[in-house]
């Protein structure tokens, strides 16, 4: 357990990543108290609806460092080809050989809880909403129209996380630099 964070912020991150490496269903309860170290009895008292409660705090806690990722790959690169490139290299580089991906960010979530858990559904939306508008806001930089930026985020969100699903797969980032790699040829302005 991690000194600095409170006992709250140490189940969250825990569940975080464990849901990261293995969706909804592959953890339990009992998990995210192992890993984490922390009580039972301070699990449910942070969260006493329990395990859906739980998760939904990991896809806001999730959300946040994708976007902070995001972000910091952005910075500083105003041509949003270029930033797009750059943001799924990296993503190849995480998940390719010798990266460490600690899996799909949520989709492995919202795949699975879709249709069973509105509340975690509605919490995954938000996420795929949020990191669609610092892609709506990356394109609008670049004088692509409203619409394009709006049709264009949604489109290459589809394409990274499809990617990332195809790289966990095949356990190489080969299918993510291919993304990047066609990027320029997706992002022609109309």
């Amino acid at each position: 357990m991690n000194e600095k964070l409170k006992p709250k912020d140490v189940l969250i991150e825990t569940a975080s990543r464990l849901f990261r490496l293995r969706g909804y269903c592959g953890v339990g309860l009992n998990d995210i108290i192992e890993e984490s170290g922390i009580p039972k009895g301070s699990l449910y008292y942070y969260f006493p609806e329990g395990k859906e409660q739980l998760a939904i705090e990991a896809i806001i806690h999730t959300k946040k460092l994708v976007m902070e990722e995001i972000r910091t790959v952005f910075d500083g690169i105003s041509d949003p080809i270029d930033a797009f490139q750059a943001h799924v290299y990296e993503l190849s580089k995480v998940f390719g050989e010798g990266g460490n991906p600690v899996g799909s960010p949520i989709g492995t979530i919202a795949g699975e809880k879709h249709s069973t858990s509105e509340p975690i559904r509605m919490a995954c939306e938000s996420a795929f909403r949020d990191w669609q508008s610092i892609y709506t806001e990356k394109f609008l930089e670049g004088n692509y129209t409203e619409q394009q930026s709006t049709n264009l985020a949604i489109v290459l969100h589809a394409l990274i996380e499809g990617g990332i699903l195809l790289a966990l797969t095949m356990k190489s980032g080969k299918p993510l630099e291919a993304i990047a790699e066609q990027i320029p040829l997706l992002l022609i302005k109309k």
